[in-house]
């Protein structure tokens, strides 16, 4: 038997996680809870065996195994602190704003015994577990340098871009170094008019002389995903908007040689959000969860207020 889901937003990003929701074969969304009618008129076009309820309080938190959240970064604490106390939360990126209000949320998500787990999508692409194999066994050698350029409209006013961009960079760099940096530089401006910062360049320093690059914008006609991962052995380019071939791999004998090889290996190319569902219903099923452990989403949370 599915287990039972409460989506609580229905806007963009909650009508993606919804459709991978449904079709993952281990939740069926009961409940659809958005503050906007116009949003719920929406959803139940797609969902109409759900129930669909303006505020969120009316939800019978005894009837669902999962809370699905996806509304602005602002009610994201409250929203996630209220639920805790009844039933697993998956949660859009980033988990809070603040550095205390992430660690209330994890104590509270130990003290009820519930899973909390936030919704970095490329953690569980095809393309950045391969890349993860490959640091871990050092197949390329030493990994000396990361690029990345992470750039895509529309602007936003509840964070600024490296809180909505940058998030990603930071915890796919948590995930395949399994540890924070200990340089951080950057800068933050106003390319045009707007509340928040729209454009951030951030270097940071890891231990063993690891140097990273990050590029993030909002002022962009196109969306851009890109990082570049350089090893003594090979050069490394993943690109999240390629449909096939999002690794490509330049290999060479050693750093002085100035030819390369190009491979193209195959990886997983299922919908990373698809698969973050698929691990959420793991850990629900089987008590685990092994990638937020550890501080991860505090160490990501600390380094964002850092930049």
């Amino acid at each position: 038997m599915n287990m039972k889901a409460a989506l609580i937003g229905y806007g963009y990003w909650g009508s993606k996680l919804a459709r991978n929701i449904q079709n993952s074969n281990n939740f069926q969304i009961d409940y659809i809870i958005d503050n906007s009618k116009k949003n719920l008129d929406n959803a139940k076009k797609s969902f109409p065996l759900s129930k669909f309820y303006l505020d969120y309080k009316k939800l019978d938190t005894s009837d669902v195994d999962l809370v699905v959240i996806s509304t602005p970064t602002k009610s994201h604490y409250h929203l996630a602190e209220y639920f805790l106390k009844y039933t697993n939360v998956l949660i859009e990126k980033p988990l809070s704003l603040k550095k205390k209000h992430v660690i209330k949320l994890e104590r509270t998500s130990n003290k009820y015994k519930r899973k909390l787990i936030v919704d970095y999508p490329f953690l569980f692409s095809g393309s950045i577990e391969y890349l993860n194999n490959i640091i871990k066994n050092k197949k390329y050698g030493k990994l000396l340098e990361i690029e990345s350029f992470r750039e895509q409209a529309p602007i936003r006013n509840d964070s600024d871009v490296v809180w909505d961009l940058g998030v990603h960079d930071i915890s796919i760099l948590r995930y395949l170094l399994n540890s924070n940096p200990i340089k951080i530089h950057s800068l933050k401006y106003n390319t045009v008019k707007t509340k928040q910062k729209d454009t951030a360049y951030i270097n940071l320093e890891y231990k063993n002389d690891l140097k990273v690059f990050i590029k993030n914008s909002w002022i962009s006609p196109l969306k851009i995903r890109i990082m570049k991962f350089k090893f003594e052995k090979a050069i490394i380019i993943c690109d999240e908007n390629e449909p096939i071939y999002k690794i490509r791999v330049f290999t060479r004998k050693n750093n002085k040689t100035p030819n390369y090889k190009l491979e193209l290996p195959e990886i997983d190319l299922s919908e990373p959000l698809f698969n973050l569902i698929q691990y959420v219903a793991k850990s629900i099923k089987t008590n685990s969860n092994s990638i937020f452990k550890n501080n991860f989403n505090l160490d990501i949370t600390k380094v964002l207020e850092k930049i």
